[in-house]
């Protein structure tokens, strides 16, 4: 069974790390098969807006946008 840390923060008061939380079930008798972080390579994620939407000129199933990406000229 996978738990979030988050969801257990909510209904118990931890001081631990997660890895440290993890020590603390085996010391229990618990297994703990792995801790995952999740989210730290984000690395190249960029969030834009999309300010244009249109048909694509040549097939029926694709669209194009422009995207606005925060970083000067709208990207087409």
């Amino acid at each position: 069974m996978k738990l979030s840390y988050r969801w257990l923060q909510q209904y118990i008061d931890l001081d631990l790390s997660p890895s440290e939380l993890a020590e603390a079930l085996i010391g229990l008798g618990l297994e703990v098969e792995e801790v995952e972080p999740l989210g730290t390579d984000l690395s190249g994620v960029v969030i834009g807006r999309v300010l244009e939407v249109r048909p694509h000129p040549n097939a029926d199933r694709l669209t194009l946008c422009r995207v606005d990406l925060g970083s000067g000229e709208p990207v087409p």
